[in-house]
């Protein structure tokens, strides 16, 4: 059996059907696998889905969550036939999937980067704010959280619930957890050496407008060292913009052909 903690897991948003391939959703910092929701109903047309989700006090290193993390994958495919694996990870959720194919890229057959966090030290006043956050004093937090809103996403792009829904996740993550996870954002260490590496066809989605970090800038570097990597631009998006009303991610990808050819190319 997988030596998986109870604090990471696996959330089914659909009933699980294995005779589909597998998209293992990797979520932002918020870490509750809840954010994809508005993406979900295309995705189960085609997809098995599973979204991560981490316990509001899990203060692991990166070693300990990749591991777990290859472990719950792993399992999904331990009985019966080995089908196609869909790694797609959001901000947070990018660095970690980076680091899973890396480690295990027999499990996955393909690579989706959502505004992938591995830019974090090229954004100077985002880690000076990284600092900052362990220094809130408790009570104002919160409100931090919700002056944060404008820079995460695009809110005239993003339904009522969905913006009720991403400042529901936000503030379910304690200071604390907050502090950690910022902190393994700033240690992230995979260098274009490792990145050419990666061999699984990747997609790159990045957001032209986000004003949290440089998803755009990151894409492109991200595409000129992954040897089979392609990039959407996402020109009015902000950083969340799963989240967002016009965002189709099942359109994505199917428009750059992202379905067909998985079996068999890892």
């Amino acid at each position: 059996m997988p030596n998986v903690s109870h604090k990471v897991r696996f959330i089914m948003p659909k009933s699980p059907n294995s005779d589909l391939p597998l998209f293992v959703f990797l979520p932002g910092m918020d870490g509750s696998g809840l954010l994809l929701r508005s993406q979900i109903p295309k995705l189960a047309q085609d997809f098995d889905i599973r979204c991560l989700a981490l316990a509001a006090d899990d203060k692991v290193c990166w070693d300990v969550l990749v591991s777990e993390t290859i472990d719950l994958i792993a399992a999904e495919n331990a009985t019966g036939n080995k089908r196609p694996v869909y790694l797609c990870g959001e901000s947070f959720g990018g660095c970690l999937a980076m680091k899973v194919v890396l480690e295990a890229p027999e499990l996955c057959d393909r690579l989706i980067l959502v505004n992938p966090a591995s830019s974090f030290r090229q954004q100077p006043w985002v880690q000076w704010g990284s600092y900052i956050t362990q220094w809130l004093p408790a009570s104002f937090y919160p409100l931090s959280v919700v002056g944060l809103l404008p820079m995460l996403a695009s809110l005239g792009r993003i339904g009522q619930p969905e913006r009720l829904a991403l400042l529901e996740a936000m503030q379910a993550v304690p200071q604390s957890t907050s502090v950690w996870r910022l902190a393994l954002v700033r240690s992230f260490d995979v260098d274009e050496n490792q990145l050419r590496g990666i061999k699984q066809p990747t997609l790159v989605i990045a957001s032209g407008s986000d004003r949290l970090l440089p998803s755009l800038a990151e894409g492109k570097l991200l595409v000129k060292v992954i040897p089979n990597a392609e990039m959407v631009k996402l020109a009015n998006s902000g950083h969340a913009c799963l989240l967002e009303t016009d965002v189709d991610l099942h359109q994505i990808m199917q428009g750059q052909n992202f379905f067909s050819g998985c079996i068999g190319m890892i």
